[in-house]
């Protein structure tokens, strides 16, 4: 079988790239879903952009609890998974493929804590990210393109003096070598912004740590100072309670005594 030109997988290849695309709001269940047809779902719409699709798995029921078991997304509600559930999972999808667990941790926790469960009717949500997540994903095809063909006329007239035999396979390689550097330098650019991210976050939450720690002390600093002046009020009713029996009695002894003097005279 005749070997094919760099051209020829190159165009095989963009086919199938047209072929994909990012999963449609519209197309998104409504309704929470159950883990079967949560997977189900997902295999529907991702399993042609597997590398293997009849031996590779989109979605899993370990990879969905190890992800709610490492905080990556939250626990379900009542075995249920909602829409922002779905976002965050198609947010692992893409990202898993060159960060780490730890990494898309360390990029989902802020968004989880700010974004997930918010509605349109209640300000910017999870949907709204995806969705222009969505769009820059369309977007960036156009321009890997772009690149592709770039660097397919650069390298089209490269090993010339190198025998036609093996001329291809080292183009073929070039090309790998030039993408992976690519790919080495966007992956590094990635890491720093998390790392980044990641001591923003920490800050931030160690200001709000901080904050929530002094409106705690000052609440309890005014329900002691309530609980002292309630008991001072207590006492005080009390001593003049005491007070009043005290002047009562002394009243009663002082007209008992009266009494007996009148029974003498």
């Amino acid at each position: 079988m005749q070997e094919q030109s760099l051209e020829q997988v190159l165009s095989k290849i963009d086919k199938k790239i047209s072929g994909i695309n990012p999963i449609n709001v519209d197309d998104v269940p409504t309704v929470p879903l159950y883990m079967d047809q949560l997977t189900t779902f997902m295999d529907s719409k991702l399993r042609d952009t597997l590398r293997s699709p009849s031996e590779d798995k989109v979605l899993t029921k370990t990879m969905i609890n190890n992800y709610a078991k490492n905080d990556l997304i939250p626990p379900p509600i009542k075995k249920r998974y909602s829409k922002d559930h779905l976002y965050e999972l198609l947010f692992i999808f893409y990202f898993k493929n060159f960060m780490s667990i730890g990494d898309i941790q360390t990029l989902l926790t802020p968004i989880t804590a700010e974004f997930f469960g918010k509605r349109k009717e209640k300000g910017f949500g999870i949907e709204d990210i995806y969705t222009y997540m969505a769009g820059v994903l369309k977007g960036s095809r156009g321009k890997l393109r772009e690149e592709v063909s770039k660097n397919l006329e650069a390298i089209s007239g490269a090993f010339e003096d190198v025998p036609e035999s093996k001329r291809e396979y080292l183009k073929k390689f070039a090309f790998i070598c030039e993408l992976s550097y690519d790919i080495y330098l966007k992956k590094y650019i990635i890491e720093q912004m998390v790392d980044e991210i990641a001591d923003d976050y920490i800050i931030e939450r160690e200001s709000s740590y901080d904050d929530e720690m002094r409106k705690k002390a000052a609440k309890e600093a005014t329900m002691e100072a309530m609980r002292i002046a309630k008991l001072k009020a207590e006492k005080s009713k009390t001593a003049e309670k005491l007070r009043r029996e005290k002047v009562s009695g002394l009243k009663y002894s002082s007209e008992r005594r009266s009494q007996k003097s009148d029974l003498f005279k």
